[in-house]
């Protein structure tokens, strides 16, 4: 059977826009992991007031980079600069293309001079795969692909779970399991621990902002390590609370990353063996998009690394794919990246449209994840006028608020107030994940901090995910 592409299918059809909001895949779903093992909001608090378990092991593809030109590749396709990217560090790299949007970002953890780990989901996975295949690079590509989105009782495994304990009483259960005092990480660094009589790699790291470790080892360790920190919690007086993929959902929204911005490679000449490579089963032709905001152009949905918060990332006096771009435009203003907080009463007139029978109602609202498709771009508007775009929405149990995270206009400040339309025009697209048919709803949304998260601001450090520089390294 002859290869059937991303670029065949484009060539199918009159509109790529159409396209991906009718896709089939419908909502991201998180794989195998349990949607709840207490309740969702219990889970959300206890990142705030004891500690949490989230099992992270599924739901990214991992890639594994090495051979002679592993740093050389990895710095020619992202924004970063590696000259102290030493070993035993991570980084948050973001690769864009050669006109500066953004593809996407992912995890890298440097284990050697020429051994990289990179995590994260497939947009930037299939673009550095496709790039080592072309053979510019001494470098070579191994993929553990994210676990089936439905395994449907198939057994699924991995080559190593990836585990986080992160709350204010995180550091007292990890000294439990470490046996005695943990060596001092600085954020974003990697060092071995203890978990019992296991010895993992650890990345000192905090999706919420609170203190913990996120750590990682053979998959057939797994329930062992689990099974080795519930048993420290009990015998510990900590409260650790598993948490499902509802409540880990939302833990991106408090520390303002938007993880799922659309990739930015339908248009560009450049860009075209790069489709032909794509297979048409590929995230890029089957994730779908979602939400108000409906162009004829698709290149109205991708942004930049300067409206993301990544300005700070990029280095300078340097050749990497798209550096030209983005130099250029440095100087022009930026949509910037905000928290978006929703009026409460007019969240609930949504949700109260759903009891009222005869009526079409709303688009149906959902706790605590409202997202219904793998990429959302909703209208956020001043009067008539286009302001914003709403990019990752979730419910806040901590805050007891609705919050997204988007991009608005340069001259919009903290506290303004805005009107964000919900729900998808002309009855609703194709996809499985959306009620047809539904009303759109004005929701009102008042601009605030991001991170909106106050443990979020206060814990990060040096610029990661808030732009402040902070060094304070104790737990």
């Amino acid at each position: 059977m002859s290869h059937r592409s991303l670029a065949d299918l484009l060539a199918e059809t009159p509109n790529v826009v159409a396209m991906l909001h009718n896709a089939p895949g419908g909502i991201y779903v998180f794989p195998v992991v349990a949607p709840e093992f207490a309740n969702w909001r219990s889970e959300q608090k206890a990142w705030r007031e004891s500690a949490v378990l989230f099992d992270q092991t599924h739901h990214m593809d991992e890639l594994t980079v090495e051979g002679p030109d592993a740093a050389r590749f990895l710095d020619y396709l992202t924004i970063n600069d590696f000259a102290n990217f030493d070993i035993s560090r991570a980084k948050q790299l973001v690769a864009v293309t050669s006109r500066g949007y953004v593809i996407g970002d992912v995890i890298a953890f440097r284990e050697t001079t020429d051994k990289f780990i990179v995590v994260g989901r497939a947009p930037t996975a299939n673009w550095l795969e496709y790039n080592a295949s072309l053979g510019t690079h001494d470098v070579v590509i191994s993929r553990d692909p994210r676990s089936p989105s439905r395994p449907d009782g198939n057994t699924v495994t991995r080559a190593h779970f990836r585990f986080q304990v992160q709350g204010p009483e995180a550091w007292r259960l990890l000294e439990a399991v470490h046996g005695g005092p943990i060596p001092e990480l600085e954020l974003f660094r990697v060092g071995p621990i203890n978990i019992g009589p296991r010895t993992v790699q650890a990345l000192r790291h905090g999706m919420a902002g609170a203190p913990g470790l996120e750590f990682w080892g053979a998959y057939q360790d797994r329930d062992e390590i689990r099974a080795t920190l519930l048993d420290a919690a009990l015998q510990t007086g900590v409260n650790l609370v598993q948490s499902g993929t509802r409540a880990y959902s939302m833990s991106a929204v408090e520390s303002g990353w938007i993880p799922s911005p659309l990739p930015a490679i339908y248009t560009g000449s450049d860009l075209d063996d790069y489709r032909r490579w794509l297979p048409a089963t590929s995230y890029e032709a089957f994730g779908s998009l979602a939400g108000s905001f409906v162009s004829d152009d698709i290149e109205d949905y991708y942004v930049t690394p300067y409206e993301l918060g990544y300005g700070r990332f990029i280095k300078t006096n340097a050749d990497f794919v798209g550096a030209a771009a983005l130099e250029a435009m440095k100087e022009r203003p930026q949509r910037k990246r905000v928290t978006f907080e929703w009026n409460a009463d007019d969240v609930l007139a949504v949700v109260a449209s759903s009891f009222q029978p005869g009526e079409t109602a709303y688009k149906w609202i959902d706790f605590p994840q409202p997202n219904y498709g793998a990429t959302t771009a909703d209208r956020v508007m001043d009067g008539a006028t286009v302001v914003g775009m709403s990019m990752y929405n979730g419910y806040s149990y901590n805050e007891r608020t609705m919050l997204s995270l988007g991009v608005i206009d340069p001259d919009a400040q903290i506290d303004d107030e805005f009107t964000l339309v919900w729900g998808e025009p002309n009855g609703g697209s194709l996809k499985p994940s959306v009620e047809r048919p539904h009303r759109q709803a004005e929701i009102r949304v008042r601009v605030a901090p991001t991170p909106y998260s106050a443990a979020a601001r206060e814990n990060y450090a040096d610029g990661w995910r808030t732009g402040q520089s902070k060094r304070t390294l104790s737990p």
